[in-house]
């Protein structure tokens, strides 16, 4: 299996000059960090269909029959729905072990929400569409990370679609290294703390499904069922509060190995995080520091110290 994640792209995003003008919207993050750390497999679903650059532009009719259907602007009677949602289909069938899809917002055909609908008298509507193409990934995969360009500018949006694509690539690896149920509580364990700081009912409920791993005789269908669940606790952003949680609890390893002032300074500065003061790269540096000195084998498993690779610089003050 790849080393590196593969991710899904809208063509248009990478610098393809594919888009309906025969322009592109090169997006700076992702050309020039995150390609350093994944394999983007790119598509234009408008040109897969034999569309050219520059096209008439595309957009989505609401029907009175509320179906939706893709349509050009010029020619609103030249429907090409079904051969988009045909190419679609197949396409989707055929994603093999991506972590992850970035898509053109605003596309109506890969736009993630918000796509301008109209009817079909031309007029505009609400902006409440998802592209064709991007619904029906959706739809098949609602456990796959998926964000489009515009959201990704939001550091917070960011930084958690690349901890999913992340952590969605390592399980990924575990399927195709053979199902064990050692290797599923290998990985559940090494999440533990990442889930806590993401959503702590979540993360409770979720090993308590795990405790039952041994009266499941079929471990593709835990691993499904897990998958799903794992992937929807952490769409949930990590919290500034559920983070103070995560540190305090940590602390309490070291309980017996600090003195006085080594307890009482590693305790200021996760307070001082949880006040907004620090960002959270103080308290998780304090903490690192003291675990390199007294190792512990729970903790140094743990992806909650590197969910993912530390150049992104995705843990920014604020965190």
């Amino acid at each position: 299996m790849n080393s590196k994640p593969e991710i899904g792209i809208s063509a248009c995003l990478t610098g393809d000059t594919v888009r309906f003008d025969g322009g592109h919207k090169r997006m700076p993050f992702v050309m020039d960090e995150l390609a350093n750390w994944v394999t983007f497999r790119p598509v234009c679903p408008e040109m897969a269909v034999g569309l050219p650059s520059p096209r008439p532009a595309l957009r989505l009719v609401k029907t009175p029959e509320h179906e939706i259907r893709l349509r050009f602007s010029s020619e609103p009677h030249e429907d090409i729905t079904d051969k988009m949602q045909a190419f679609s289909d197949k396409y989707v069938n055929n994603i093999g072990s991506l972590s992850g899809f970035i898509v053109c917002a605003k596309s109506p055909s890969c736009g993630m929400e918000r796509v301008r609908l109209y009817d079909e008298a031309n007029q505009r509507g609400k902006k409440a569409g998802t592209g064709i193409f991007t619904a029906t990934l959706m739809a098949r995969y609602p456990w796959l990370p998926v964000e489009e360009d515009g959201r990704l500018h939001d550091p917070m949006l960011r930084e958690n679609f690349v901890l999913r694509i992340y952590a969605l690539h390592e399980l990924n690896q575990v399927y195709a290294s053979g199902l064990t149920r050692q290797s599923l509580l290998a990985f559940h364990s090494r999440y533990k703390l990442l889930l806590l700081a993401h959503h702590q009912a979540g993360y409770r409920e979720l090993g308590r499904f795990v405790a039952h791993l041994h009266e499941w005789e079929d471990l593709g269908a835990f691993f499904t069922a897990y998958r799903e669940k794992l992937m929807a606790l952490l769409s949930h952003p990590a919290t500034r509060r559920n983070h103070t949680n995560v540190l305090m609890h940590i602390q309490g390893y070291f309980r017996e190995q600090l003195n006085a002032r080594q307890r009482a300074e590693l305790r200021n500065v996760i307070i001082e995080y949880r006040s907004g003061q620090l960002p959270i790269l103080a308290p998780l540096t304090l903490l690192q520091h003291y675990l390199a000195e007294y190792p512990d084998d729970y903790l140094s498993i743990q992806k909650y110290f590197s969910p993912y690779p530390a150049p992104l610089r995705l843990r920014l003050p604020e965190h």
